[in-house]
């Protein structure tokens, strides 16, 4: 099975290298992490919701999540420092490559009217985030069962020291962006 990491480190490496003009191997960028969010909104209510929550994004990810708690606490919302909010995941190496090659390949061409994606995600550092409002658009969670919409938040974290040469990457990588 050829998989993204191994077409990367023997094709698209150099490819990007010969196309961004770069003369040190260690210069070329690439994926570092994918860090994967999920804000439960109703989490401080009800702690079955964090539960549900907590099942979806496992079976996106195919790893299990952290709880991530508040940081400050917010009257308006009913909300104290250190009540659990979120969920968070990183992915490296082998399942990094996995996950991404399910958003490009299964996710994106299962969005109804998909244009690409836009390019003002990037954070002027290299790095990219986009979200979803439901986790119903993976392949793995099945819509009949899901008793409250989820969203999540993507972010690729790339050692690329600017946007364009992280973009280079990502388009080398197969992220359908607009045109």
């Amino acid at each position: 099975m050829d998989n993204l990491q191994q077409r990367f480190k023997k094709e698209i490496a150099s490819k990007l290298k010969e196309e961004l003009g770069i003369k040190n191997v260690h210069q070329i960028p690439s994926m570092v992490k994918i860090v994967v969010n999920m804000g439960v909104k109703d989490a401080v209510i009800d702690k079955k919701n964090l539960e549900l929550a907590k099942e979806q994004l496992t079976q996106v990810v195919g790893q299990k999540p952290k709880i991530t708690k508040a940081k400050t606490s917010i009257a308006a919302f009913k909300l104290r420092e250190g009540d659990k909010i979120g969920l968070v995941v990183t992915l490296r190496g082998r399942r990094m490559y996995e996950f991404f090659e399910k958003l490009v390949n299964v996710v994106f061409p299962r969005l109804r009217d998909f244009h690409g994606i836009s390019k003002d995600s990037f954070d002027g550092r290299g790095n990219f985030t986009l979200g979803f409002s439901e986790t119903t658009v993976f392949p793995e969670i099945d819509p009949g069962k899901v008793e409250k919409a989820q969203g999540l938040e993507i972010t690729i974290v790339t050692n690329a020291k600017d946007d364009k040469k992280a973009a280079s990457l990502l388009t080398a990588l197969g992220m359908p962006f607009q045109k």
